[in-house]
């Protein structure tokens, strides 16, 4: 356990990048806040929020929130594929693999610290910086604009669903997106330059080959649904609300859907596949040493 631990620490410290990015993201964030242009006084703001009622009001507030944690899911989403072909591949690149294997680590352990980087760690580092910016950007409109325009940023009981909805869309993504994240690493443990290139290849290469011999597109819809199916199969759908006539909005509660997506035959072949990618870069990591 202790060497696990050390083997997380170590990725931490040889990628800084995991929390430098988040923190300039939501420093940005911040600055836009502080120095970004406000239009709205206090009397105008106290005014708005009278004249919109609690349900608008709480409408801005689920939509600040998902527009702020969208920008640091998105960022974490491009990370963390970088993240993942690079992890295997840069230890073979830098002939540090040799050090490593001198050490009384196993390569499984090595991988497994790797992947729970990629699928807890990042991901929880990137909940962090979204909340802290959040709670910074509403303390400093409400300081800017002498008024409680900072109030929509800030309601506990929405901030709580944003919290589980968080941890519901990593715990979902990491069974939904393992095959895509094995290939990712079977990938960075096996080639030897322009890692990138063989993460695509095949896959185009897969969808070219059946739409010229077949005139199909089955392997472009399998990967399309993989590439983006993944917070659609968690939650109810389709996903409608209306203001109208005194509707409340729908509840986290009520718009996830854990024993569907459980349920789910995709999501266990996926598991299946991405175990079975990661199985493979195991195997890599003990008989590549070099790239």
């Amino acid at each position: 356990m202790n060497d696990f631990i050390w083997l997380v620490r170590r990725e931490f410290w040889e990628n800084k990048a995991i929390w430098v990015m988040p923190a300039c993201i939501g420093g940005l964030m911040v600055v836009a806040g502080m120095f970004g242009n406000v239009e709205i006084s206090t009397v105008h703001t106290k005014l708005a929020l009278l004249r919109t009622g609690d349900q608008q009001s709480e409408l801005a507030t689920v939509l600040s929130l998902l527009a702020i944690g969208a920008v640091f899911w998105a960022a974490l989403s491009i990370y963390a594929v970088w993240y993942l072909l690079d992890c295997l591949y840069a230890d073979r690149k830098d002939r540090s693999v040799l050090f490593f294997k001198s050490l009384p680590l196993t390569d499984s352990a090595t991988v497994f610290s790797k992947l729970f980087v990629a699928l807890i760690a990042i991901p929880l580092v990137y909940l962090v910086a979204a909340d802290v910016s959040a709670l910074l950007m509403a303390l400093v409109i409400s300081v800017r604009t002498h008024s409680v325009f900072g109030n929509i940023l800030w309601r506990p009981g929405l901030w709580a669903q944003q919290q589980v909805l968080w941890l519901y869309v990593i715990a979902t993504g990491i069974l939904w997106y393992l095959p895509i994240v094995g290939w990712l690493l079977l990938v960075s443990a096996w080639a030897k330059r322009a890692v990138i290139l063989h993460a695509v290849l095949p896959p185009l290469a897969i969808m070219l080959a059946e739409h010229l011999f077949t005139g199909t597109h089955t392997a472009s819809l399998l990967f399309r649904d993989r590439l983006l199916g993944g917070s659609y199969s968690a939650f109810h759908h389709p996903i409608n609300f209306s203001l109208e006539n005194g509707a409340a909005l729908p509840s986290f509660w009520q718009l996830a859907d854990p024993v569907g997506f459980l349920s789910s035959a995709e999501v266990w072949i996926g598991v299946l596949v991405g175990a079975a990618c990661i199985a493979g870069a195991v195997q890599l990591r003990k008989r590549r040493t070099d790239a």
